[in-house]
């Protein structure tokens, strides 16, 4: 392919000596220095649009037209005149200098054209790292992305870290795999011309951290380079980035553990001070009358109860801080769910004015009754926190679209507009109001990733005086 394209371009310069020397001779007829000029003007054009070689050969043809059609004797190769034969070899001479230089300066612009798109190709490829998101794995996507912005036929890459090969491009390396581990061991360099590819090892400081074939371009080593630390920089940056989640999530997991105890703590206390109670009155007084006993083991069996939904309430959470619910899935009436979350809240509903309302035709449906019942004490224990003493709050039940929508609603001050995209944060409470009423922040994020798991949702929309939270559940019954 290359050597026809040669040809073709030594026929081009043949013809354009043929098209000057018809044009000098016979439609114009200009005298012979102005034929050379017309010449000299043909070989720089050529040394400029293809090379010296092109130009080289295309100054020989045309000297030799020179000679034959414009010094005397005419139609012959011979010269009468000496200084004929000075001026055709100055005129040879000046043909390959001028040619040459040409050629040098074209080759020079053509480097400094290729050095700038290298430059613009490192920079693209270093903003695409910056801007490479988590769907996939780092260094997958930083293939991809080299071999896109580099025009490259194939990549591997090999992270000595993980053992593990990434690979881009329509076409692939074969027979490779044992010479990048060895190239990210000792952190050599190849390159085979024939197969027209390079492999160069990728360190981080003097330690080699990973390894990287390029198929489909030569490049310079500066390039190269440049190409092996943005991908080292890339996968550091990775690697700090997976470390910071890890230690932030452990945080958090931490964090979670302290709250959920210190909260539990709080919470058995109650029960198990009345229980306490009740059996320290009974082994004190064991002759006191029967209402009184009567009374004091209906309170302790209350509140064991209450001390066994704590507990598994509990276990509940426990459950929700892992990456995967496991749903228990049986058939459940939402409206009973409702009004069983608000019987076991009457202590802390006390005289607060409550509406459920429940439209007909809602269907039963396939759930987790403890986790949902969670999510709906959650939701009701919000709304009575955060609703002024004696204002109403309403509970509603909805059927719309194939989905059950439960809708807590009061009278509240509401939640500011910069908040509302913060609340399901675990641990987010409002700063106006942290201070004033009791709670941990995990409430409502709960309660999201309960409906969540279900393949619903729990949103919000707040005003003042009004704040409506909607947690939507599937109604399909599957199973059922």
């Amino acid at each position: 392919m290359r050597f026809s394209h040669r040809a073709w371009r030594l026929l081009v310069s043949v013809l354009g000596v043929v098209a000057v020397t018809v044009v000098t001779r016979t439609v114009i007829a200009v005298n012979p220095t102005t034929a050379g000029f017309a010449y000299l003007l043909l070989i720089l054009i050529l040394a400029t649009t293809w090379g010296f070689v092109e130009a080289a050969f295309a100054s020989i043809i045309a000297t030799v037209a020179f000679n034959f059609f414009f010094f005397p004797p005419v139609g012959t190769l011979t010269i009468a005149d000496p200084q004929n034969w000075v001026a055709l070899f100055s005129f040879l001479a000046t043909s390959l200098i001028a040619s040459r230089l040409s050629a040098m300066a074209r080759r020079r612009a053509q480097d400094a054209l290729d050095r700038h798109q290298d430059v613009e190709r490192l920079y693209t490829f270093s903003r695409a790292i910056l801007l490479i998101e988590s769907t996939e794995p780092f260094p997958k996507q930083l293939t991809q992305k080299l071999a896109d912005i580099f025009d490259l036929s194939a990549v591997v890459l090999y992270e000595r870290r993980s053992g593990q090969f990434f690979r881009a491009g329509p076409s692939d390396f074969e027979g490779m795999d044992d010479q990048l581990r060895e190239t990210a061991v000792h952190g050599t360099s190849s390159f085979d011309s024939e197969r027209d590819h390079v492999i160069t090892a990728v360190r981080l400081g003097s330690e080699p951290i990973a390894s990287l074939a390029l198929k489909g371009r030569q490049m310079p080593d500066s390039v190269l380079q440049g190409i092996a630390n943005l991908v080292a920089i890339g996968l550091e940056r990775a690697r700090a980035q997976g470390l910071a989640h890890e230690i932030e999530a452990a945080r958090q997991s931490e964090r979670l553990r302290t709250t959920l105890i210190d909260a539990m703590a709080h919470e058995f206390k109650t029960p198990l001070t009345l229980i306490k109670g009740a059996t320290t009155s009974l082994l004190d007084n064991p002759d006191q009358p029967e209402e009184s006993r009567t009374e004091l083991l209906r309170i302790a069996d209350e509140e064991a109860e209450h001390l066994r939904e704590l507990i598994d309430h509990a276990v509940e959470l426990a459950r929700l801080d892992t990456d995967r619910i496991d749903l228990q899935r049986e058939p459940a009436d939402v409206g009973e769910l409702v009004r069983s979350a608000i019987d076991a809240m009457r202590n802390e509903i006390d005289d607060r004015p409550f509406t459920v309302a429940c439209d007909a035709g809602i269907p039963v449906i396939a759930l987790d009754r403890r986790l949902v019942l969670l999510a709906i004490k959650q939701l009701l224990d919000n709304a009575i926190k955060y609703a002024p003493p004696n204002t109403p709050v309403t509970v509603e039940a909805h059927i719309t679209d194939g989905r059950v929508i439960l809708e807590f609603i009061d009278q509240g001050e509401g939640i500011p507009p910069h908040e509302l995209g913060r609340i399901f944060d675990r641990f987010y409470r409002s700063p106006s109001v942290e201070r004033r009423i009791p709670g941990s922040g995990l409430g409502l994020s709960i309660a999201q990733r309960i409906a969540q798991a279900h393949g619903g949702d729990l949103t919000v929309t707040s005003h003042p005086g009004r704040t409506t939270f909607r947690l939507t559940l599937p109604a399909e019954s599957d199973g059922l």
